[in-house]
Order: structure tokens, then sequence, then C-alpha cells
């Protein structure tokens, strides 16, 4: 017989995957914003969060895929540019954010909210803006730059992602385009 609430739970969230080149590239970027605050974020976790799942039972997570797999996709890959640094004070972090969501992406969050309504773990979702994470812990103004962010992010998957001890490892992924 088994007991649920002794059943093993994954930290689960949907995002948008950053090229290897481009982690690379946001890294060198940050680098020479030369921050003495914070703590950086490893480049190998650099992502977009479309969705945060919190704490999610493993026996669900086969539903969660199946529900993931009949989102409406784009249609094609998802392009977002990430040109504005901010700090975000309340959460006490620097991130790259886009000056304009693009409204593929908005539609694509929304139907991952839709489909994903069942399995909630948390309270009200948040709502969405999207960003990419550059420091925890951040507690000083936005930096200078002496070259302004523009990232292309060109994301042709979205990935379920399960956060364990600060690595993040994709468990499965689905086409934005067509295949």
């Amino acid at each position: 017989m088994s007991d649920e609430s002794h059943e093993p739970l994954k930290r689960l969230f949907f995002a948008l995957d950053c090229a290897p080149a481009q982690r690379k590239a946001i890294a060198q970027w940050r680098g020479d914003l030369q921050l003495r605050s914070g703590r950086p974020v490893p480049a190998e976790n650099f992502h977009l969060t479309l969705m945060f799942l919190g704490a999610v039972g493993v026996a669900r997570i086969a539903e969660i895929c199946t529900a993931a797999a009949k989102v409406r996709k784009p249609g094609m890959p998802v392009r977002v540019v990430l040109d504005r640094l901010e700090v975000w004070r309340r959460a006490g972090v620097l991130v790259l954010a886009p000056d304009q969501a693009p409204p593929e992406l908005l539609r694509l969050v929304y139907s991952l909210e839709q489909a994903m309504l069942p399995f909630r773990m948390e309270d009200a979702p948040k709502e969405f803006r999207p960003h990419l994470t550059l420091m925890r812990d951040y507690r000083m103004p936005v930096p200078e730059s002496g070259t302004p962010p523009e990232f292309f992010l060109r994301a042709e998957y979205f990935t379920l992602f399960e956060s364990h001890k600060g690595r993040y490892r994709a468990l499965a992924q689905w086409l934005l385009g067509p295949s």
C-alpha cells in the first residue's frame, strides 16, 4: 500500500534553454560588469523560466508531460531579445529581460498555465515576467555596462527541468516549431 505523503518530490519548472554559445557570451558579458555583490548563477543554469511548478510528486510527472505535450505551440522557434538589465529588489536578483516580450512567448506561457491548472502546487501563479537570472542575493543598483545587453535567445524547444541541489536537469522537451 502506498502512502502519498511519503512520495518523493521533485522541484520542477518549464523553461526555454540557452544554447551553449549563448551561455558563454552572456557569462563573458556578465564578467565584464565586474560585479561586487551577489552570487553568480552558473552559466550552465542560464534559462528563461516559463512557469514554476514547485514540489511535485514523482508519480505525477508522466501526467504533467502528457499535458505539456498538448500545449498549443507557436509553430516556429521562439525568439526573445534580452536587451534590458534590471534589478528585482524583492527577489534580490540581477536579470536580463526583454524590453518587449514577443506575443508567441506570452501565448505559449498562457497555454502552459492552462494545461497545468490540475497540477498547481504553488499558490496563485505569479504574473509572468520573462527574464534570465544572472545573479542571486544581489543588493546593488543596476550596474553600468560598457556594452549594452543584446542577446537573442532562440528556442526550438520548451523543456521541463528538475532543480536539484543547484543543478538543473532536463526531464523532457517539446518542439515549438514544425519537426
